[in-house]
């Protein structure tokens, strides 16, 4: 019984010749690979709500009392304070961090990018 016969290209892919070959890649790159010079701008995911216990305790106040705002005055001072302390911590948190993924944002890239620009010629 003969064996069956493959074509050539068969043979060549199961005994491994076709690692042999330098082919060239099958895409070129239409332009050189180098970074662009600015990153979109992009809306850094927001983080977790504040004030959320404080604000749920204030609006309850107030449906308990129709809605009086001195019968709650505690309670709005209470939440008030928790939003000036966030809004405090916000402003201090420098642009320059890191965002709580690790990742640098967008503006802080934009201005790394505009002091060390890609060269575009040889000198």
């Amino acid at each position: 019984m003969a064996a069956p016969a493959y074509p050539t290209w068969v043979t060549r892919w199961v005994s491994g010749q076709w690692r042999n070959k330098k082919r060239p890649p099958t895409l070129r790159p239409t332009r050189t690979l180098a970074l662009a010079d600015k990153v979109a701008s992009r809306r850094e995911q927001s983080t977790e709500a504040t004030c959320i216990t404080e604000m749920s305790v204030m609006m309850a106040c107030w449906k308990q009392n129709d809605f009086n705002d001195a019968a709650c005055a505690e309670e709005i001072r209470m939440f008030y304070d928790c939003v000036a302390k966030a809004e405090k911590e916000r402003k201090n948190q420098n642009e320059d961090t890191m965002s709580s993924r690790g990742n640098l944002p967008s503006s802080k890239v934009n201005k790394l990018l505009k002091r060390f620009p890609q060269m575009t010629h040889y000198v």
